[in-house]
């Protein structure tokens, strides 16, 4: 039995009605480090509730949230507390990385947020998506990536890994920052954490973006980070979340170390079949012909069981063609998004990790066809699809 003076005290009772109306979450912030250096590029903002009640840890938090049907507020919430918090540090981090939760992406900003935000940060955020929210709700993910570009921010991919499917949808974010699963940490003669750090590796070299590694616990898990590919780290070893004030030694260049911003490059406003024919020349083609470049199309998804396929059509079929959309997705196991079609084209896009194809078909007087292997235009196609789907 345990004495009563050691006891554990009970967690005190409360909502998370009574945590939104005061405004009770209290973030902490875990350093996430440079490699090479050892110096701490930035902070990653991890939601906390009240200390010492029942919603303190973010999982009951969460949940609490979604059972009463305030999830929204909740995740507004977070953010602005991360920034407020942030904001008023005595030494702000060169970086602060957010977490945005897949399931709300399609809520508005709060005017608090876009204030804090709008209004120039001392710092460089940097908005993390999950693997969730890419299959989730891509086209509002693409608009919410949008805005932070357009406010000189970043983004990230985290908890890449987990599901190989996340590595078909790189191109299409080109995050800042690739983060690797800790998951991947622990296995690292694995195929999987092979073949995963293999695709994040060219993509890395292509676009620019960092990759830190989640989860380093030990000098060991530190070796077995770098030899992974990771420039930056985080993990208990360089310290585990505390208050904002904690002392750091932070490395003031490293928001430069990012790639600029580029405002625009998520948010497509053109047609998809137009962003095709600026990179493919387009020619007059039979049904035969469509036929075999569709059917080529269904082999590149056949073959990755991880593709993502983004296609617009008033129809499950092309009339004439006999090989019909519904098979052509089925054969892969992709993610389908089906957007609001463009009258008189019709646009397939597949993507799998570090390869694209595309095909695209407009319908005037006669039928032109363009096809595509080239996995960055195929990226901004299937991204011009998504923001008619928003």
């Amino acid at each position: 039995m345990i004495p009563a003076a050691h006891a554990p005290t009970p967690a005190r009772r409360l909502t998370v009605e009574q945590v939104l109306t005061g405004r009770l979450v209290q973030p902490l912030f875990q350093p996430i480090v440079d490699l090479t250096t050892g110096m701490v590029v930035g902070l990653e903002a991890l939601a906390r509730g009240p200390a010492g009640t029942v919603l303190e840890f973010p999982d009951r938090l969460f949940a609490a949230a979604i059972d009463a049907g305030c999830l929204g507020a909740l995740d507004l919430l977070c953010s602005e507390r991360s920034l407020e918090c942030a904001i008023a540090a005595t030494t702000p981090p060169p970086l602060l990385f957010t977490n945005a939760e897949p399931a709300v992406l399609d809520q508005p900003l709060s005017p608090h947020l876009i204030e804090l935000v709008g209004g120039g940060l001392p710092f460089r955020q940097v908005v993390e998506f999950t693997e969730r929210a890419l299959s989730a709700v891509p086209g509002s993910m693409l608009r919410i990536a949008g805005q932070t570009q357009r406010w000189g921010n970043g983004l990230a991919l985290d908890d890449v890994g987990v599901d190989p499917m996340s590595l078909a949808f790189l191109p299409l974010v080109e995050p800042e920052v690739i983060k690797l699963d800790m998951s991947l940490l622990r296995d690292p003669d694995g195929d999987h954490t092979r073949s995963v750090c293999a695709v994040v590796r060219a993509e890395a070299d292509r676009t620019g973006a960092l990759v830190v590694a989640e989860g380093i616990e030990t000098p060991g898990d530190l070796d077995t980070a770098r030899l992974l590919g990771a420039q930056w780290g985080q993990g208990w070893l360089f310290g585990r979340p505390a208050g904002i004030e904690q002392r750091h030694r932070y490395d003031a260049s490293a928001a430069d170390l990012l790639r600029p911003a580029r405002p625009g490059f998520h948010e497509r406003s053109e047609r998809a079949y137009d962003c095709a024919v600026d990179a493919a020349t387009p020619s007059v083609a039979t049904r035969a012909e469509v036929v075999a470049a569709l059917s080529r199309l269904r082999d590149v998804v056949a073959a990755h069981d991880t593709a993502v396929v983004v296609m617009s059509s008033a129809d499950t079929g092309l009339p004439g063609v006999a090989l019909s959309l519904a098979e052509l997705a089925s054969s892969g196991r992709p993610v389908i998004v089906l957007d609001q079609p463009a009258t008189t084209e019709f646009v397939v896009a597949a993507i799998a990790p570090g390869r694209g194809c595309a095909v695209g078909l407009r319908t005037s007087n006669v039928l032109e066809l363009v096809t595509v292997d080239d996995l960055p235009t195929v990226a901004v196609m299937a991204r011009a699809l998504l923001n008619r789907h928003r």
